[in-house]
């Protein structure tokens, strides 16, 4: 982050070489342009000002708001490095400025080289219609996808990495408030992908709205619960769902139970050990699937069904089933201390 910004800024006064002087001297081959309540109005790139130059314009001309590009992506103060590098692989950009709720500079985030991912063909299903029940009274205006945390809805956070790791094509399976979800996402466009919907009438359960796809994707399908905290590698879990053969890859975590008493070891009446307060750890399903075509026709249509049926199906019919173990952060968002947890960073 850069830490002085005075340098970053020009006026809406200044002339085609105002801007050319002040982006030699920031090496951002950005500045931003401010009127004179400093609010900011547009930003001016050396590419801009070359093609204002070969468009005839004169150095000494005060044209920048003829010039500048005045829609452009930036950020809320307080987003961590996670967060702003998924929005910039998202958007494809190097910089995103950091502007305040009086769109006044409080800091430009850089990033030296292009970090935009190659495009993959793999389309992704997020599962946002559940209640959240157990999230009450929080969820009865807003969907529980719809939660924020770190400044923005979990919803988001997801759809920008998946869209930071090369997917441009997302369903958002909807129900509970959909229209909420519906009203922020639109098309996708603002997010960098385009964004369909999968509109349950009824509940479907976690596999269910599957069975709405309008079509058969012609590559693994990625499928993800729309309550998760998480920067899990995309390209490494497809890859692997590729080279293990798998027609169902479902992602894990370990869990660990606390025991809360002295756990007894017994031979009818006789004790013969005891251990106290043990911990025991499970390999749990981590709400995150890639599942080949070849095995979507196992789904039924409109009707309810889950994902753990789907792996059930998958190993009665011979098909491989796949665990791949996430390293990377990871929370499910479905009680209210995991939420504040996640909020808290605790």
């Amino acid at each position: 982050m850069t830490q002085s910004l005075d340098h970053l800024i020009v006026s809406l006064q200044a002339t085609l070489a105002d801007a050319m002087r002040a982006i030699d001297r920031s090496a951002a081959t950005v500045i931003l342009v401010a009127g004179p309540d400093q609010r900011i109005q547009g930003l001016i790139t050396d590419g801009d000002i070359r093609r204002a130059l070969l468009a005839g314009r004169v150095l000494s001309e005060a044209c920048l708001a003829d010039v500048m590009t005045r829609t452009f992506h930036r950020v809320p103060p307080g987003l961590g490095r996670p967060e702003i590098l998924d929005r910039m692989r998202a958007f494809g950009v190097q910089q995103l400025p950091e502007l305040d709720e009086q769109e006044r500079l409080v800091g430009l985030h850089l990033l030296h080289r292009v970090v935009r991912p190659d495009i993959v063909p793999n389309t992704a299903v997020i599962l946002a219609g559940g209640l959240g029940m157990r999230l009450r009274p929080l969820t009865e205006q807003v969907p529980k996808p719809m939660l924020q945390v770190a400044g923005r809805p979990i919803l988001e956070r997801l759809v920008l990495h998946l869209v930071g790791a090369g997917i441009r094509h997302l369903y958002l399976a909807i129900s509970y408030l959909g229209d909420v979800i519906e009203q922020h996402f639109g098309d996708g466009g603002t997010f960098g992908c385009k964004i369909e919907y999968l509109r349950e009438t009824e509940p479907l359960g976690t596999g269910g709205a599957l069975g709405l796809l309008p079509t058969v994707p012609s590559h693994p399908l990625l499928v993800l619960n729309g309550d998760l905290v998480t920067q899990f590698d995309v390209t490494r879990f497809l890859q692997f769902h590729e080279a293990s053969g798998s027609g169902l890859t479902i992602a894990t975590r370990p869990h660990a139970v606390q025991v809360p008493f002295g756990v007894l070891t017994l031979d009818g009446n006789h004790v013969m050990g005891m251990v106290e307060k043990p911990s025991l750890s499970f390999v749990v399903n981590a709400g995150i699937y890639a599942i080949s075509p070849s095995v979507l026709d196992l789904i039924p249509r409109n009707e309810p069904f889950m994902m753990p049926q789907l792996a059930e199906r998958c190993i009665e019919r011979g098909t491989t089933v796949g665990a791949f173990a996430i390293e990377e952060e990871w929370a499910d968002i479905g009680r209210p201390d995991e939420l504040s947890r996640a909020r808290t960073g605790s």
